[in-house]
């Protein structure tokens, strides 16, 4: 029996990106995820990281997710998770609040300059 036969969740190909921290690091990388299950993930990426290690993954619309890595071949990996998730969430798309003000993430302080010609040199009307 070899590894694949072993395998008993469900899986689907997809690609997204998701920040992946090794066991104790503060430094979260950025990698590729292959394909995703409830009970695990591939990923790919150029990462230092072992078989065994403890790693948290943030996945999109689903959260932080801890596992151990389960395998390692040249710049892909392996990751069963802790538990159990919906792996569903991550491939729905991304919810936009209804408030338009919610959806702002952050100001903008570009402004464009006006196309029109500046007005006359003149003297200053008061209004």
């Amino acid at each position: 029996m070899t590894e694949a036969d072993a395998r008993s969740a469900p899986r689907d190909s997809l690609f997204m990106l998701a920040d992946l921290r090794v066991e104790q690091s503060a430094e979260a990388r950025r990698v590729r995820v292959r394909n995703l299950s409830d009970a695990g993930m591939m990923g790919e990426g150029q990462i230092r990281i072992q078989r065994g290690n403890r790693v948290a993954v943030e996945l999109r619309s689903v959260g932080t997710v801890y596992g151990t890595v389960a395998w390692v071949q040249d710049d892909r990996f392996g990751v069963a998770f802790d538990h159990d998730i919906d792996s569903q969430k991550a491939r729905r798309p991304l919810q936009v609040p209804d408030d338009p003000v919610a959806a702002i993430v952050g100001r903008s302080w570009l402004h464009r300059a006006s196309m029109e010609p500046p007005p006359p040199e003149g003297p200053v009307r008061k209004i």
